[in-house]
């Protein structure tokens, strides 16, 4: 045995290994394991709630939404279309076909008056138009200032 050994010491010529290195593949998945962990308990909620169970079938959302933008100068637009206040409920019911039923999406500048606001709100809802949604934009609150 010891005459095999030697024989294989004094070879120039490392014997070649058909074996798969797998410590470099341990490595990374060691590595994205630490990450999972640290990073899992950041992506959770602080708050328990218990929330209860609905039996309601969910809604179909609409293939083209309507939009009613109220603008700064007061203007109202249906879908890209100037509207008169005093043709808005004509104007809706020839874009709906009269489906009362037919969510609306209210939209209004930000420099527009709450009062201005709510009489468009009124007239879709003297138009006979009660599913009124409003759509405004996502803010990411901002952290106060610390002064030293």
């Amino acid at each position: 045995m010891a005459g095999g050994i030697r024989e294989q010491l004094d070879d120039d010529d490392m014997a070649e290994s058909h074996d798969i290195n797998v410590t470099p593949f341990i490595d990374v998945m060691l590595v994205l394991l630490i990450i999972f962990m640290v990073a899992a308990p950041l992506a959770t909620v602080d708050v328990n709630v218990d929330l209860p169970a609905s039996t309601a079938q969910p809604v179909q959302r609409p293939a083209e939404p309507l939009y009613l933008t109220l603008q700064e100068d007061l203007t109202i637009h249906l879908g890209n279309e100037p509207v008169a206040r005093e043709a808005l409920g004509t104007a809706i019911d020839q874009v709906t076909n009269g489906d009362k039923e037919r969510r609306i999406f209210l939209r209004a500048d930000k420099t527009v008056d709450y009062g201005q606001f709510m009489t468009v709100m009124n007239l879709l809802r003297d138009a006979g138009y009660l599913k009124i949604a409003l759509v405004g934009l996502e803010s990411v609150p901002q952290q106060p200032e610390v002064k030293p």
